[in-house]
């Protein structure tokens, strides 16, 4: 099986707070994440496994995970995801549990960027896996905001549109179940104010 533990031994115990990361589509999550990553390489962003085939260009390790249905299903059997989904009704995707526990262990700035549902299936799974996480919420300034971006894009058809600013409407709405807002008003503030959420929550002097 593939080897997704790169940090320490398997009975690492979290000494952090994990970040979970999540928010509506299009309000720029994975362009925050990136700008963070960019001035701060020490923060740790998960990197999921899946069993959908590489594309061009992707790197084993680096993109995602990439593993076999019977890789995937004897993991998720052994409790070594912290959640898993199937996507479109066929590839397994997940979040490998213990570079998670490592990472935190190990006092590194750990990260994991997530959609709605994600975030919820972590949260049901979180006390008892003794993790204590922060949920923290990219928002848009505005829903209008959110639909210039999203239609700025030019990556989806208008029905596509519609359809993504439905969904985003419905996860506007569970805002409240998050820890921490941060408004993505500009990529470079949004990223500030997470490396200031970072800094607090593991004691690194900005």
């Amino acid at each position: 099986m593939t080897d997704v533990s790169p940090v320490s031994s398997a009975s690492a115990q979290p000494s952090g707070r994990l970040l979970v990361l999540s928010g509506p589509t299009a309000v720029g999550k994975g362009t925050v994440e990136a700008k963070l990553r960019e001035r701060h390489p020490n923060v740790w962003v998960s990197v999921s496994a899946t069993t959908r085939a590489p594309r061009p260009g992707e790197v084993n390790g680096v993109n995602y995970w990439f593993m076999t249905d019977d890789e995937f299903l004897a993991k998720e059997r052994a409790g070594g995801f912290l959640e898993t989904a199937v996507v479109h009704g066929m590839a397994h995707y997940g979040t490998p549990l213990e570079p998670v526990r490592e990472h935190l262990a190990a006092g590194v700035p750990t990260i994991l960027e997530i959609d709605l549902q994600g975030a919820r299936r972590v949260k049901q799974r979180a006390a008892e896996l003794g993790l204590e996480v922060v949920y923290v919420f990219i928002a848009p300034p505005s829903f209008e905001e959110l639909k210039r971006r999203l239609i700025g894009r030019g990556t989806e058809t208008p029905e596509q549109q519609a359809r993504r600013l439905e969904t985003a409407k419905v996860e506007l709405a569970a805002e409240s179940e998050f820890d921490v807002t941060i408004v993505n008003n500009t990529v470079d503030e949004a990223a500030d104010e997470l490396w200031h959420l970072i800094a607090q929550e593991y004691g690194i002097a900005e």
